[in-house]
Order: structure tokens, then C-alpha cells, then sequence
């Protein structure tokens, strides 16, 4: 007796399951028949198309995952072209509190159910960043590419756009109004603690920012350079290090900055990495945490407070840094003719 699709979908897994006839391989033909819908529908909706609708998505995406259909991929570049892969681009970083590991899964987790599938290339700080990237695009090994740690001019970006290669970015680089990217606003993030620190008596505030060579690290200094002044705040931007130093040169680095500069009365850092050795630094000085002296960061994981809840916290989402970025290459991947996904995430005022 045929169910229809309401019915199909009061299903369970086991019971879906249940309907693979014997020794079969699941197949699009396999959920074609399951749920009385077009082989090409079914392909369009494990793929996310915008032309489907949600709930069709969704009963096909809970068909898939219950009879374990996988797509042949060797088939489908043979067929189509493409490989059905998605490459993250990611630095390879032993800081185990960074945003890398949120970012895949997050894109991890949007591209479950659909035709599409996560591969992580790491690139290490000593190579050209340019190589993985450029690694993928004459390899033909992925469909699109996503990738972080964007530069202002990010050699990257330019290449991927000359070749027109589907891609988004973690970061606007100075192209951005015609590539899609989902960022987090680092200019409003300064000018945020900046006020908040002022509000709070700090006058002497020192900054530990990424490498200035980042887009996201000159936004950070745009917003101390037009804030600080405003406020009347002396500020100094350490130019030695930077939050993407190691631990011990951050601690070793603070230590001499606290002792030349005593009246330092607030810190303002780029990472938890940062916040964490600036307190460890300012407490074996014998400085009181929120009292004489503040300690302001941004973090993209929920940790700070249960550290020390005086720390004075603004958080990115980058998980939805994530599946925003996954959907805007799906986007492109399966609608080239539609606006590219921009999005730009501002912190709220206190």
C-alpha cells in the first residue's frame, strides 16, 4: 500500500530502514521510491536547492540518513563534474581554545543530510597559504573551499575570484563586496570595551592584537585609534607580540610591560589565550582582578568566566559563523545565479 508523504514522514528511522528490499544499495532511486518523489527532486534537495521546499528537504534528508545512502562520488564526477566536496582550509594551531575546531563543526554539521561533504586541509604558518589553496583548484579536488586568517589583500581571495572558484571566506578581506564572507564587526568590539573600560575609571589601556597583517587585527586598531581619543584614554598597542605568540612569550612579554608601566589600569586582548596569561601575569604581581586593574577580551568558545568571572567577555558566534558560510557555498554550488551571502555579525552595546 502506497503512504503518502505526511505518512512517510510519521516514519522511524527503523522503519524507514525497514523498507530497503534485500541486499539492496541505496540509492536516489531508492528514496525516489520511498517517498514518491523525482529522482531530480531528491537530488535537488539533498543539495539544498532554494527552489525546494523546506519540508521536502527534510523528509528526503530523514529517508537518506535511514537507509544509509551515501553518493558515489567517483559517479557523480564522472556524471556531473563535480565531486560533492567542500574543503575547510585551516590553520594548523596548537592553541586547543581556538576558533578552528567551533568552524568545522559547525560547517560540519549544515552539510549533514546534503549531497555534500566536509574534507579539513591544514596549512601550517611557515608555508605560502597560497599552496593549499591553489593545491584544490588545479586538483579539482573540491567543489569549493573555505577558509579563515584573512588578509586585507589576501592573495587567496584574488586568486579564487580571477578563476571564478566557489568559495567563502571567515573574514572580509578588501574585495568582500564581491565575495561571500560571514565576519564579526572587531572595529565595534574595541570601541564596545573601550567605553565600557572608560565608564569603569580605566585610563591606561594596553592592547594585545593578532598579527596587523590581519584584516580582522586592523580592525581591531581602527577602533582603539578613533576610540581611545575620545574617551581621553592613553593607549599602547604591543608591536613585540601578539596573540598568536605562544603562552610563555605572552606571560614573558606582560611581565616586563607591568613592571615598566605600573599604572597600567586595564588590558584589552584579542584572544582567551591572551586574557588567561595576562591574568596569571597580573596576579602574581599582586594586581586585583576588577578591582585595580581590568582585563577585557574577546572569545569565540563560552570560557572566560569560569575562569574568572571578573573578566569583562564580548563573544563571536562563530558557529553560526559556520553554517553560514557552509550555505553560502551550497549557494553557489547550486544556484550560481543568486546573490553571493554576505554577513557581518556586530556585538550589541552595553
Amino acid at each position: 500500500m502506497k503512504r503518502s508523504a505526511d505518512e512517510i514522514a510519521e516514519l522511524s528511522k527503523t522503519e524507514l530502514s525497514a523498507l530497503l528490499h534485500p541486499g539492496e544499495r541505496p540509492t536516489l532511486k531508492t528514496i525516489s521510491r520511498i517517498s514518491g518523489l523525482a529522482v531530480a527532486t531528491i537530488s535537488r534537495a539533498l543539495g539544498d536547492a532554494p527552489d525546494i521546499g523546506s519540508d521536502t528537504k527534510e523528509l528526503v534528508r530523514k529517508i537518506a540518513d535511514a537507509v544509509g545512502y551515501v553518493p558515489n562520488r567517483a559517479g557523480v564526477r564522472l556524471r556531473t563534474g563535480r565531486t560533492n566536496v567542500i574543503t575547510l582550509v585551516v590553520p594548523a594551531e596548537g592553541d586547543v581554545i581556538s576558533s578552528a575546531t567551533r568552524l568545522t563543526n559547525s560547517i560540519a554539521l549544515e552539510l549533514r543530510g546534503t549531497q555534500f561533504h566536509l574534507n579539513v586541509l591544514p596549512w601550517f604558518p611557515d608555508e605560502d597559504p597560497l599552496r593549499p589553496i591553489k593545491y584544490i583548484v588545479e586538483t579539482r579536488s573540491a567543489d569549493a573551499v573555505i577558509f579563515n586568517m584573512i588578509e586585507p589583500e589576501d592573495q587567496r581571495v584574488a586568486y579564487l575570484m580571477e578563476r571564478k572558484f566557489p568559495f567563502g571566506t571567515h573574514g572580509r578581506s578588501k574585495w568582500c563586496a564581491d565575495h561571500a564572507y560571514s565576519d564579526y564587526d572587531n572595529t565595534a568590539f574595541m570601541r564596545i570595551a573601550l567605553n565600557r573600560l572608560a565608564e569603569r575609571g580605566r585610563r591606561n589601556i594596553h592592547a594585545i592584537l593578532p598579527p596587523l597583517h590581519q584584516a580582522y587585527a586592523t580592525d581591531m586598531k581602527r577602533g582603539l585609534v578613533e576610540t581611545a581619543p575620545r574617551l581621553n584614554l592613553s593607549y599602547r598597542i604591543a608591536e613585540k607580540i601578539s596573540s598568536d605568540d605562544s603562552s610563555d612569550d605572552i606571560r614573558h612579554w606582560l611581565m616586563n610591560r607591568f613592571e615598566k608601566s605600573p599604572d597600567i589600569d586595564a588590558v584589552v586582548c584579542a584572544s582567551p589565550k591572551v586574557a588567561i596569561a595576562a591574568i596569571v601575569v597580573l596576579e602574581g604581581l599582586g594586581r586585583e582582578l576588577g578591582k585595580d586593574i581590568d582585563v577585557y577580551s574577546k572569545e569565540t568558545v563560552p570560557l572566560l568566566k569560569t575562569f574568572r568571572d571578573e573578566i569583562l567577555v564580548e563573544t563571536e558566534d562563530v558557529g553560526k559563523s559556520g553554517q553560514f558560510l557552509a550555505k553560502a557555498v551550497m549557494r553557489q554550488l547550486i544556484a550560481p545565479d543568486e546573490p553571493l551571502m554576505q554577513r557581518l555579525e556586530i556585538p550589541s552595546e552595553h
